[in-house]
């Protein structure tokens, strides 16, 4: 059974009394561990695709299903649960609060599970990214590369099944964009996560196992990296 699966989606909006499809008949399997990068120019659906990925938005028509589990139509409280407990994300903005330190930052998302004990766990993702040196450390007094890895810890430590990466490098120098992308190939071979990650860039999504290119929300190519 694929970890992910979107079975014929079609999204639309409405926008200025027009109707816009931002995806098109869009069929996907992830497989554990695998990990795909979805390209195409800006305004082509990845983000929409993410979205659907990621149970914060639901299909038109179709579906999506994460570890066999249909989003449409689940209660808040199941929705939330899958989010919190099965996906994580990461944005090209980093997202990290300002007001916390690093390791708060990591902590949060087992901090809102419920979870309790939670420093060890968030100082050993910050190590795996090699920023457990900076845990005491605020948002504002990190590099980009730097906060770009405290929002990986962040995505991981309540070890999701699915990570969702919408343009992770797309805010990076090119030494910091080469080391995320090797921590986020780590992630998929030694962890076992499947990675969704939409970019711009052609040479990030030449360390993926496939590429999905995505032109006016449909699906143009499916194609090894």
């Amino acid at each position: 059974m694929s970890l992910l699966r979107l079975e014929n989606v079609t999204k639309h909006y409405r926008a200025d009394n027009q109707d816009v499809v931002a995806l098109d008949s869009v069929s996907l399997d992830v497989e554990p561990g695998e990990f795909i990068s979805i390209v195409g120019r800006s305004g082509c659906g990845k983000s929409t695709l993410l979205n659907l990925s990621g149970a914060m938005d639901f299909p038109t028509t179709g579906a999506v299903y994460i570890n066999g589990v249909t989003t449409s139509g689940l209660a808040d409280a199941q929705l939330t649960e899958i989010r919190r407990r099965q996906v994580g994300f990461i944005f090209q903005f980093f997202q990290l609060l300002p007001t916390l330190s690093a390791i708060e930052n990591v902590e949060l998302p087992l901090l809102l599970a419920g979870h309790t004990a939670n420093r060890q766990q968030a100082l050993e993702k910050l190590r795996w990214v090699e920023m457990e040196d900076y845990a005491e450390r605020f948002p504002h007094q990190l590099s980009g590369g730097q906060m770009q890895r405290v929002a990986i810890a962040r995505s991981l430590v309540h070890s999701p099944k699915l990570l969702l990466a919408d343009e992770p490098i797309g805010n990076l120098d090119s030494a910091s964009a080469d080391v995320v992308m090797k921590l986020l190939r780590r992630t998929a071979d030694e962890w076992g996560t499947a990675i969704l990650m939409a970019t711009h860039s052609l040479e990030a999504a030449g360390i993926t196992d496939r590429v999905v290119q995505l032109r006016d929300g449909r699906v143009e190519e499916i194609r090894p990296a």
